[in-house]
């Protein structure tokens, strides 16, 4: 048993860096891990903003029937084609930007789920004749990656 201040200090210092370091460094790793949930909850929270954002400039838009799933049953004027061209415009920078920063190849379970949220509206969007069709002349300059995952699921080569 210690008896003076000297080995009392030198016992405390054996048990601070016996117990105390690893538990710094598991408090340290579990704070990094929770702050990186909160930046993907933030991600997927502006992301989810962004779409609606782009479902109100739809609904805005409703002559050019972007929600029904048969497109436009009506001729388009030349100033509708061009208000549809560019609303594809945005929707595939919006899913560009989430497969950017979403997407990983080894992504865990909470990523997952996020992703396939995405990659859901782009299957539905991809249904759609005319979206397929602008597809490949949106995705020029577009990042490749994206444009590798993209077109498969409108049914088109990469």
């Amino acid at each position: 048993m210690p008896e003076t201040f000297l080995e009392w200090a030198e016992l405390l210092s054996y048990v601070v860096t016996i117990v105390g370091l690893p538990l710094a460094i598991y408090v340290f790793a579990l704070e990094q891990r929770k702050e990186r949930q909160a930046e993907e909850e933030v991600i997927h929270q502006r992301l989810s903003d962004e779409y609606n954002s782009f479902l109100k400039l739809v609904i805005d838009n409703a002559d050019l029937q972007l929600l029904s799933r048969e497109g436009v049953h009506a001729e388009l004027s030349a100033e509708q084609r061009e208000r549809k061209q560019a609303i594809f415009g945005i929707l595939v920078a919006l899913f560009e930007r989430a497969y950017i920063l979403v997407y990983e190849e080894d992504m865990d379970k909470q990523r997952r789920r996020l992703w396939q949220s995405w990659e859901d509206y782009m299957r539905d969007w991809c249904k759609r004749r005319d979206f397929r069709e602008a597809l490949p002349e949106l995705l020029e300059g577009e990042d490749l990656d994206f444009a590798g995952h993209i077109l498969p699921l409108a049914g088109l080569q990469a």
